[in-house]
């Protein structure tokens, strides 16, 4: 029961110094809200499964190769792998309907060709200079609400455990972070689209 009271960080140094345990001890202590994180998205138990080991796969050579950066905020580093490995299953899965060609029905009528042009990865490239700087000129809480959220994909529960603040403090930055870019935005008259 002791291991209950051993903060995370401790037990991920204990792990990279060859305690094997210590990485069973972490899974333990967040399978139910990694894997149930994992089971909305997907809400298939098999591939859940698969997702969730892949997970620890990804921790694991993180870890033993020292490239982890340890700033007591594991569960939100897994939970952000956790959450492109989602994200890469969807894109492998992406479904093409099927289509038969007819004389009235050609294949080529309906495809298209969605990646962006030099031009429209440009315009894109520009966008997010254009809203980072925008982003800079928020106020210092707001601003780390807001990368939290939109550029960390955090949950604001998260966001609030991580600042020391309560949700609704959380969610209050959030707003006027958003307010106060559209003010930004008006004021200098500025164009984000593409």
């Amino acid at each position: 029961m002791a291991d209950l009271h051993i903060p995370d960080a401790l037990l991920v140094k204990n792990y990279v110094e060859g305690n094997e345990s210590a990485l069973g001890t972490l899974i333990k202590r967040h399978e139910s809200k990694i894997y149930g994180f994992i089971y909305s998205k997907i809400a298939d138990r098999d591939i859940s499964n698969d997702i969730f080991q892949d997970t620890f796969i990804k921790v694991i050579k993180t870890l033993k190769s020292n490239s982890y950066n340890e700033e007591g905020k594991f569960l939100p580093w897994v939970m952000r792998i956790s959450h492109n490995l989602i994200v890469d299953h969807f894109r492998k899965t992406k479904k093409m309907p099927m289509y038969r060609e007819t004389e009235e029905f050609s294949i080529f009528s309906i495809m298209s060709d969605d990646s962006l042009t030099i031009e429209g990865k440009m315009i894109v490239d520009q966008v997010e200079i254009d809203l980072k700087k925008l982003i800079e000129e928020l106020p210092e809480d707001q601003k780390e609400v807001l990368v939290m959220r939109m550029y960390q994909d955090m949950s604001f529960k998260e966001i609030s455990e991580l600042t020391n603040v309560s949700i609704n403090t959380a969610l209050g930055r959030m707003r006027y972070a958003l307010m106060n870019l559209r003010k930004i935005i008006d004021k200098h008259q500025i164009i984000l689209t593409n």
